[in-house]
């Protein structure tokens, strides 16, 4: 199987390409048997890591953003599209429809012209948006209610792929992974760990509001079982742990693995939802600012159920919060981001 990943050298690209070339530890998850693989890399990115991990991987230099994608398509069986952008640049949130949806469109022309077997793609929680409450977990079924741009961007993008199945063109599978967490993570996964490893980081409200997050190896897996599963073709599939959250829970796992006393600072959920207006204002006039979003986000319930896609696709997620935290610390502190 000749293999094609986008979203390399970002972490959840760069994590399933270590998966593809060395697999999983034991148990955690199925191998992906294949004869070339090669990566689609942003003109002018770092590919130093990519390449120390295997001589075997082909790196093409594209800007997806460009519909000039053909020759990164040729020869290729199946396409990973883990590509995107979730924080824009402050003046330019409407990047998020460059990258998200007009990417998309041009990697699904050139798939298809190209004779692509399958094409994976990996989009959010954000076209479904907030749940109606905490006892109304996303389905498949649930309607969309996309949030902020980047939540229409990734909607568009999905509405664009299921077109291309709908019409023939290319088998498709959408995946939607919540809030992942892992090794390879960025910058501001690394700012979380130390604002709870304060001991005195600020919780929205009760911390009860439930979250669903998907450590990055069982993304990985779901990724992998989507393209083997026959069964996967034109659905949409929830992805993340076992089960979810609330954001009390996952501070406290987090302090006790750095070995932090918590002593959470509570402030009123209002305060969470003023920064989600304040957000929205802002990115109606264009403007984006990554903090306030967050924190706008955080007495919301965002969780999911897996169930259909450990149904279809054998999805069986075998890390679980604090398994994953404490191998995402384990990373960070090998690489001196964490003391």
């Amino acid at each position: 199987m000749n293999v094609l990943v986008t979203g390399v050298p970002g972490w959840l690209g760069t994590r399933f390409l270590e998966i593809l070339v060395h697999g999983f530890e034991e148990g955690q998850g199925p191998a992906l048997p294949w004869d070339r693989i090669r990566c689609v890399v942003e003109p002018g990115a770092e590919t130093r890591e990519i390449e120390e991990l295997s001589p075997r991987i082909e790196i093409a230099r594209a800007d997806i953003t460009q519909n000039a994608l053909h020759r990164v398509c040729e020869g290729m069986d199946v396409l990973f599209h883990i590509a995107g952008i979730i924080h824009p640049p402050i003046f330019h949130v409407r990047r998020v429809y460059d990258i998200n949806t007009r990417g998309t469109r041009h990697l699904l022309h050139a798939a298809a012209d190209c004779g692509v077997r399958r094409f994976v793609y990996v989009s959010s929680n954000s076209p479904a948006g907030l749940n109606p409450s905490a006892h109304e977990p996303f389905t498949e079924e649930s309607p969309y209610r996309p949030y902020m741009h980047y939540g229409l961007s990734k909607y568009y993008a999905e509405l664009e792929v299921r077109a291309f199945h709908d019409a023939g063109r290319i088998e498709t599978v959408i995946l939607r992974p919540c809030w992942f967490y892992g090794p390879c993570q960025p910058a501001r996964q690394t700012r979380f760990f130390k604002m709870i490893g304060s001991g005195k980081p600020i919780v929205f409200g009760s911390g009860q509001n439930l979250r669903s997050m998907s450590y990055v190896d069982n993304t990985c897996q779901a990724l992998i079982l989507a393209a083997r599963s026959e069964k996967a073709a034109g659905n949409l599939y929830w992805i993340a742990d076992r089960r979810p959250y609330s954001m009390l829970e996952i501070y406290e796992t987090v302090a006790d693995l750095l070995g932090v006393s918590l002593k959470p600072r509570f402030v009123p959920g209002a305060l969470s939802d003023l920064c989600g207006w304040t957000d929205k204002r802002l990115q109606s006039v264009g403007l984006y600012e990554m903090n306030i979003h967050v924190a706008g986000e955080m007495n919301k319930n965002i969780a999911c159920r897996v169930d259909k896609a450990r149904a279809e696709l054998g999805y069986a997620p075998t890390i679980e919060l604090r398994e994953g935290m404490r191998r995402s610390i384990a990373w960070c502190r090998s690489k001196g981001l964490l003391e």
